[in-house]
């Protein structure tokens, strides 16, 4: 819970009911022996109400808490600190426009934690100092960082670190960071600004600045302007996690450097004063050197977290890119839109890292099926035109 942005807070229930009797009958059997150490004289408590769906007058919560007289309550009452919080819940369905007089369940428990939904708003995206278009939500990073089991003093890597979200979430955690990008003007903070009513970028407005925001630039190592497609890493492993969210060719272009005559394999070096041109780099290709640059600089154990982009008619588990040394570990869903999906891919590395391995996705059942996904920013912007389309038809008529 101390990690948590997913779940608001955790109880220990002592009693559920469809209606405040079958509350009351609940709370009568559960056994006095589990309530006695929480209970004693020489206690302090309070009782909270938590309504879902509706609100309480204050009338209303204080005769909900007088009901529970027949519990075995000696201590006494501490509004401010007490060392114990009992809290009745009251749920009264999902639908605002049709609040229901009576609640569907009410649950009696004691607190034990609350999880940590307060990071979302404070380290909201829109407060944030430095920003992109493509900027990840703080609720989503601070997911990821929990995938890769992100701790104190670990090295987390991004290659396409873009404006340091979930550098920052990994930082929050007590880990320092480190991230590539191929575009100089978003690791340099330069260029028009994302943010509406802003023209241009200010002189301050960096990776570094965010982290600075949030007093976590201690664990501000670098960040390099780098083509992940050519790591420029000796061989070794220095990552305890790879977190990422790679391009999709959508708001922002999936690109790599090289020349516009692709050099043959084998004679890739290019003099000092030779600066490469972009060219695209298609998403199969991208996931797959992403998958072999985490095999090889992963410690044993670390993991790698990123987004797959997906096309959900065609979508099957059998796309998800596969490595020898890597093993999934979960495989989670957001909806993007009506046909497009990404999946949220956790890795582990199981095993050290061979050359061999590095072409062994070539032989997978795996590489074919995702190869199709390449055409993922067509197939988005398809669905887009389509309901344009509908949308102006429907209009007209």
């Amino acid at each position: 819970m101390k990690r948590t942005v997913c779940a608001k807070s955790i109880f220990e229930l002592w009693g559920h009911g469809k209606s405040p009797e079958e509350l009351y009958n609940s709370l009568k059997n559960y056994p006095v022996e589990k309530m006695v150490p929480f209970l004693h004289s020489d206690s302090t408590y309070k009782i909270k109400i938590h309504t879902f769906n509706k609100t309480l007058t204050q009338e209303e919560k204080i005769k909900r808490i007088d009901a529970l007289e027949f519990l075995p309550f000696e201590g006494k009452v501490n509004l401010k600190k007490p060392q114990h919080i009992f809290s009745i819940l009251e749920d009264y369905g999902l639908d605002p426009n049709c609040i229901p007089e009576n609640p569907h369940n009410i649950y009696f428990g004691r607190w034990i934690a609350d999880g940590q939904r307060e990071l979302i708003e404070s380290y909201s995206v829109k407060k944030r100092h430095f920003i992109g278009n493509t900027s990840m939500d703080a609720g989503l990073s601070f997911i990821m960082a929990n995938h890769g089991k992100v701790k104190e003093n670990d090295i987390v890597f991004d290659p396409f670190v873009g404006t340091g979200g979930l550098l920052i979430a990994s930082a929050h955690f007590g880990a320092y960071v480190y991230g590539t990008d191929i575009d100089y003007n978003t690791v340099h903070g330069l260029g028009k600004a994302s943010r509406k009513n802003q023209k241009w970028r200010g002189p301050d407005e960096n990776i570094r600045a965010n982290l600075r925001q949030y007093g976590l630039e201690k664990y501000y190592l670098d960040v390099l302007v780098s083509d992940a497609s050519k790591p420029s890493w000796r061989k070794g492993t220095y990552f305890d996690a790879v977190i990422t969210d790679p391009p999709y060719g959508i708001r922002e272009s999936t690109r790599r450097t090289g020349s516009q005559k692709e050099i043959p394999k084998g004679i890739e070096k290019c003099p000092e004063s030779h600066v490469p041109v972009s060219l695209s780099y298609h998403l199969s290709d991208m996931f797959f050197d992403l998958l072999n640059f985490a095999a090889e600089t992963l410690v044993l154990g670390g993991r790698l977290v990123y987004w797959l982009p997906v096309y959900t008619p065609e979508y099957t588990e059998e796309m998800v890119p596969w490595h020898p040394c890597l093993k999934l570990i979960s495989n989670c869903e957001q909806k993007l839109s009506g046909r497009t999906s990404r999946r949220l891919i956790t890795m582990e590395k199981v095993k050290g890292f061979e050359n061999r391995d590095q072409y062994s996705h070539l032989l997978s059942d795996h590489f074919l099926p995702y190869q199709g996904h390449n055409s993922f920013r067509e197939k988005y912007f398809s669905g887009v035109t389509k309901r344009i389309a509908k949308e102006e038809k429907s209009s007209q008529e």
